[in-house]
């Protein structure tokens, strides 16, 4: 007979077997795990085309013109959803100008409710796709618990707007506050040296005094007064309400609001603001009677889902070996190095037109801009990267979005052409830098610097010394030598001459209905606008388009897909942070200029950066 192994022996194995459990256990997890993160990565967005229905269009978070990468963990741990945090405006338009051909869409379902921010030149340009929509004479029916001023400008292009008893029309004007630090700093004893070249250039006057300037005020005011025009008589136009009305209301809303005993539904639909009012089961009774129903049920479909159906269809339809178009997004500051997708960082745009130049496919490139701004070096390491893919007689058209100014507009100069929209914002043709020192704040402490150099200049980036007379003319002297160059890029681009857009640059900032009268852009046109001149400018009768974006690794696509779910785990445990939402989004206001410094990285310290340009 064997011998019976000892009880070391019997304890080993006995853990043998539990681990090697545990290993097949952990397996099936991550089989089950990736199979399901592949299934969710499509079920979602998986939905039959009803018959007859309505597309139902509920743009979520912030328009943006591309999605802003954000770290899986960051996002795990983040308040919302950031999924549902942006919606793609080339998604809206793409599916609204595919349905008003698509006899299976009846109508236009539009749901503001979930839509949290959007620059008004996103706005505009939906409005475009909107008008053309309503071209085919199906209606588009509104709905909203209430709407902000942004959600109520595309409700005001449906047939029918029917608001919540309990909701509102909150239209206000527009504004452009900052905050100043300049006192708060002179008690924490940090000097800030500024070198700027410009009086319309105020990303620095939050540094230097406790107001706005003159030159500053005057150029805003010109900015909002123009934009609120544009506002106001296109809501006027939609609703067919007499000039002035949309003045008449914001300015004696307190007056109105009084005689309408303080009823603000009643009160938008009496203004001619709304069309019916509604609690939300008689919105869903209404809603069936008026839309193709199936079981007593309206149908409708999502734009997510609609778009994809739309993309799959377009799949099937083209051929491999059409010509291309490379549509390049930069949206965001611009930054030097490698950046995640919601910034543009000078390598990784440089990369892409790198990658464009040597594509044999490629014919023409539609670069989208959407940026206020940044580091100098960055802004040119851009510029000198398409100038290298047009040295191959590609030709490059630019569409600017909600921004284009400062360094966004630094990058166009190279452009072919210039499209612009007529709320964008651009110009801000200006250079700043700025460096603080803390000399005084550590003296305040019983903190010294002493030493040796062998020159005056030996320490000028040392932040704990007085900057010295000579690095104060060193660096104002780059930054003049980069506004120099900027006036003869521009002059260059323009065909003008460096004195004659000196005399519209110093740093102001202009709309793009004003940059086309100025000679700053070609003309005015949307993306698809570009995209037909791009077309054209290559010769090019059919193509398809290439949406060139930095590339993620396969991890990083299934940890943004599985992130969303995590954080909703996350967030139903209450491990967010602890201060109101409403107050991190002021404090967020408050500190944007310091947020700004942090996070921009030229090597020189030199910026061509648009603080007037709305985020």
């Amino acid at each position: 007979m064997s011998e019976k192994p000892g009880w070391i022996r019997r304890v080993f194995r006995f853990i043998g077997k539990v681990v090697s459990a545990l290993r097949q256990v952990i397996s099936l997890i991550i089989v089950i795990f990736f199979i399901t993160v592949i299934a969710g990565m499509f079920a979602d967005d998986i939905q039959p085309m009803p018959e007859k229905g309505a597309l139902y269009l509920a743009p979520s978070g912030v328009l943006v013109d591309q999605r802003t990468y954000m770290d899986p963990i960051a996002e795990a741990f983040s308040q919302s959803n950031h999924q549902d945090a942006e919606t793609l405006v080339r998604d809206i338009v793409t599916a609204l100008d595919h349905a008003q051909y698509d006899p299976r869409i009846t109508h236009i379902l539009l749901d503001t409710d979930y839509l949290q921010g959007a620059g008004l030149a996103k706005l505009e340009e939906i409005s475009s796709a909107l008008m053309r929509f309503k071209k085919s004479g199906k209606p588009i029916i509104a709905i909203g618990d209430s709407f902000s001023q942004q959600q109520y400008f595309l409700a005001a292009h449906a047939n029918e707007i029917i608001l919540n008893p309990m909701g509102q029309v909150s239209l206000t004007g527009f504004s452009a506050y900052s905050s100043y630090y300049k006192e708060a700093l002179d008690k924490l004893k940090i000097n800030i040296h500024v070198f700027r070249v410009g009086k319309y250039k105020s990303a620095v006057e939050p540094f230097l005094g406790n107001s706005m300037s003159e030159a500053a005020r005057s150029d805003r005011r010109e900015l909002i007064d123009s934009l609120w025009i544009f506002y106001a008589s296109k809501v006027e136009e939609l609703r067919e309400l007499p000039a002035g009305a949309i003045d008449n209301l914001v300015n004696n809303m307190h007056g109105l609001m009084v005689a309408a005993k303080g009823d603000s539904a009643a009160l938008a639909l009496e203004q001619g603001l709304v069309d019916r009012i509604a609690t939300r089961s008689e919105m869903k009774n209404y809603l069936n009677q008026v839309l193709p129903t199936t079981n007593g049920e309206f149908d409708s479909i999502p734009m997510a889902a609609y778009v994809n159906h739309i993309k799959l269809s377009a799949l099937k339809s083209v051929e491999p070996s059409k010509e291309v178009i490379a549509v390049v997004v930069a949206s965001g500051e611009i930054l030097d190095g490698e950046q995640p997708e919601g910034m543009i960082g000078g390598d990784t745009l440089a990369n892409i037109f790198a990658d464009i130049r040597d594509d044999e496919q490629i014919k023409a490139v539609v670069l989208r801009i959407d940026s206020p701004g940044g580091s100098a070096f960055a802004s040119d390491v851009i510029r000198d990267a398409i100038g290298a893919v047009r040295k191959r007689n590609i030709p490059v058209v630019v569409s600017m979005g909600s921004y284009a100014a400062s360094g966004g507009y630094w990058i166009a100069t190279e452009a072919d052409r210039v499209f612009t929209l007529s709320t964008t914002i651009t110009g801000s043709i200006g250079v700043f830098g700025i460096i603080p020192t803390f000399e005084e704040s550590l003296n305040a402490l019983g903190i010294y610097s002493d030493g040796v150099g062998t020159s005056d200049i030996s320490g000028m980036m040392n932040l704990d010394r007085p900057m010295t007379k000579q690095t104060e003319i060193i660096i104002q002297s780059g930054v003049e030598h980069v506004y120099s160059s900027f006036l003869k890029l521009v002059a260059d681009a323009r065909n003008s001459t460096p004195d004659a857009v000196h005399e519209i640059a110093q740093g102001r900032v202009w709309t793009g209905s004003r940059a086309v009268e100025l000679g700053l852009a070609d003309q005015l046109g949307d993306l698809n606008d570009a995209i037909s001149s791009a077309a054209s400018m290559a010769g090019l009768s059919s193509y398809k388009l290439d949406y060139r974006r930095k590339a993620l690794t396969f991890i990083e696509q299934i940890m943004m897909e599985v992130s969303g779910n995590i954080g909703a785990s996350v967030r139903s445990l209450g491990l967010t942070s602890w201060l109101p939402a409403t107050l991190q989004q002021r404090m967020a206001t408050v500190l944007e200029p310091l947020q700004t410094l942090e996070r921009l990285n030229d090597p020189k310290g030199i910026y061509l950066y648009c603080d007037s340009c709305p985020r």
